[in-house]
């Protein structure tokens, strides 16, 4: 370590270190684990930088959405304000002694006035809704890639604990655990979520089926 500065070791930096240190000296099994704790320690990392950037994302995200949502409240403001000197204009025309048709002028102003505010809210709300789902969809691509990155994480450990037990089966199982955390990344990095899907689709089906049976 340099004498001008520290270093914060992450949360894959001990267990490799470990690994190496193990299979440096020792046999192909060490050194294949030492490889492998490596190989899934980078793997990991890629998928936390990942999950930390689209949490970031949803986050820029919802406070767009927020900033469109108060414009489009200002909107609304500012067209009930042209609503109320409109209605304020027709009371006037219809009084005695005034002059109706500027009055009538003034409500035909306002009411045109109107419709172009509204149409600027509905845009401002709309825009609102589009980042919001923006937000929603990056915060899920965030649980995805935060899954992934557990499993990977799990594997490094369970390869620390092989490498101690020497153990054939517990071997398996951290490939098992592993090629698990590859595969959430492959539906994180494609956005596709299968088990969203499939217990989504577990209440609806029950939904139905107790439906059916009224």
């Amino acid at each position: 370590m340099s004498g001008h500065g520290f270093h914060v070791h992450g949360p894959h930096d001990h267990a490799v270190e470990h690994v190496a240190q193990g299979g440096a000296h020792g046999d192909s099994f060490s050194n294949n684990i030492a490889v492998m704790t490596a190989v899934l320690a980078t793997v990991g990392a890629l998928f936390g930088y990942l999950g930390g950037a689209t949490q970031n994302d949803a986050a820029l995200f919802k406070n767009n959405a927020a900033i469109a949502k108060t414009t489009a409240a200002n909107s609304w403001n500012y067209y009930q304000a042209k609503s109320n000197k409109q209605n304020l204009a027709e009371l006037a025309a219809s009084l005695p002694g005034v002059d109706a048709a500027k009055y009538k002028a003034d409500v035909a102003r306002y009411e045109g006035e109107k419709g172009g505010i509204k149409k600027e809210a509905e845009k401002y709300e709309h825009e609102s809704d589009v980042w919001n789902a923006k937000s929603e969809r990056a915060l899920h691509s965030h649980h995805q890639w935060a899954l992934a990155t557990t499993a990977e994480q799990i594997a490094i450990s369970l390869a620390a604990i092989v490498l101690l037990t020497r153990r054939r089966w517990l071997l398996r199982v951290t490939y098992v655990v592993a090629i698990i955390g590859f595969v959430l990344g492959a539906f994180a990095g494609l956005h596709v979520d299968p088990l969203g899907a499939l217990m989504a689709s577990g209440p609806a089906t029950h939904e139905a089926g107790q439906t059916a049976t009224h």
